[in-house]
Formats: C-alpha cells, sequence, structure tokens
C-alpha cells in the first residue's frame, strides 16, 4: 500500500513539474513585434516601444546563443526600424549578412534604413537586390515605392514614374503612393496621367489635400 502511494506521488511530481515546464511560454520575438505594430497603429507609440524593446532583447539573446539565426537578425532589424534606431538597423543587418548574404529580408530592411539616413545609392542598390532575389516576396511593392522615392528625389522622373507605376500596381490600395506618382508625372508634364493619379489618391483619401491641389493644379493645364 505504501509502494502505491509512493508511486503515485512520484508519478503526480513528474506531471506537475512538466505541466509547470510547459506553461512558460518561451519568450518570441514576432510575437512581441507584431504585438508592438499593433499598438502602433494605435497611436500608443509609448507601448509599442516597449514591445519593440522586448522583441529587440530578446532577439539580442538569441544571437548570443546562436549567431547564424537570421529569423532573429530579421526581427531584430524590423524592430529596430520601427523605433527608427536606422544606425543599429545597419550594424545589425551588416552583421547578419555576414552569416547569410542572400537573406532577402534583411536586404530590405537595410534598404529603407539607408533611405531613412539619406544614403540614397546604397538604398536604391538593397531594393534592387531585394527585388531580384524575391520577386514575389511580401515587401515587393514596398521596394518599388522606395526606388521611385530615390528616383525623384534626384529627379530621374521617368525611372521614378516606372518605379511608383509598378508600386501601385502591386498595391492599389495605397494613396500617398499615387500621389507621388502624380507628383512625377506633372513634372514630366505628362498632365492626363498625373491627373489620374492624383484623382486615385484623392478617391482612397477624399480629404488629401495635396492630392486636390494637385488635380486643380493639372486640370487647368489640361485646358
Amino acid at each position: 500500500m505504501k509502494k502505491s502511494i509512493g508511486l503515485l506521488f512520484i508519478i503526480f511530481f513528474l506531471v506537475f513539474s512538466n505541466v509547470i515546464v510547459f506553461s512558460q511560454e518561451k519568450p518570441d520575438a514576432l510575437k512581441s513585434y507584431r504585438i508592438g505594430r499593433d499598438l502602433e497603429v494605435q497611436g500608443r507609440m509609448s507601448d509599442a516601444n516597449a514591445r519593440y524593446d522586448e522583441a529587440v532583447q530578446i532577439c539580442k539573446q538569441e544571437i548570443a546563443q546562436n549567431a547564424t539565426n537570421m529569423d532573429s537578425y530579421t526581427v531584430l532589424t524590423w524592430a529596430l526600424l520601427r523605433q527608427k534606431k536606422y544606425n543599429e538597423v545597419i550594424e545589425w543587418a551588416q552583421k547578419g549578412l555576414k552569416v547569410n548574404p542572400s537573406d532577402y529580408r534583411v536586404i530590405e530592411t537595410m534598404g529603407e534604413a539607408y533611405f531613412y539616413l539619406n544614403q540614397y545609392d546604397f538604398s536604391l542598390k538593397n531594393m534592387q537586390k531585394y527585388i531580384e532575389a524575391a520577386p514575389n516576396a511580401e515587401r515587393v511593392s514596398v521596394a518599388y515605392f522606395f526606388m521611385g522615392e530615390v528616383y525623384r528625389i534626384k529627379q530621374k522622373y521617368n525611372h521614378a514614374d516606372i518605379a511608383y507605376s509598378t508600386a501601385v500596381r502591386l498595391e492599389p490600395n495605397m494613396p500617398v503612393w499615387w500621389y507621388r506618382l502624380g507628383s512625377v508625372r506633372e513634372a514630366l508634364g505628362d498632365y492626363a496621367g498625373s491627373l489620374s493619379a492624383y484623382e486615385r489618391a484623392v478617391k482612397l483619401n477624399p480629404s488629401y489635400k495635396e492630392a486636390l491641389d494637385g488635380a486643380d493644379r493639372v486640370k487647368k493645364r489640361l485646358g
């Protein structure tokens, strides 16, 4: 009888111990990052930054344990980008690309960071590399938009027109992108094409003042 009770106690102890172990959720950097994005969309930037900080710390711990984990470099650079820590994005992206030079996720994020640091040639190079490596990836439309931004800033309006046009074809619901397309077409003297783009921006965002002004401006040009 005593042996049976003792055996039951041991079994209960082992089962209970396993329940405790499995109930402790493993830190998930991607989950923290996504919660941060949701909070940012809600305008709760302070709470979002706390989640981004959490994601950053988890990723750094993961990299310390396994310096070849590209998922950790990816989420780390995403979180740092949301916090506008662009130099840190570049630093960690370069470390990650030493492990895997063709990781397109890190390449694209680094391209965005270079853009915000006004290093447009590097940004353009990374976006082109990203598109070549992953032409059907999730952020290809974003890459084309940033290419359009670089070309617009460099006043290469024909190139910008092509890049923006591709971006809105892939993702047609971004009013800012349509506005940018309208602006470069206006600069090229393509007033009909410009009006079409401005009007699409206004359709998506009826209170978009710059697009409304642009549409009125080119309508006068068209007579």
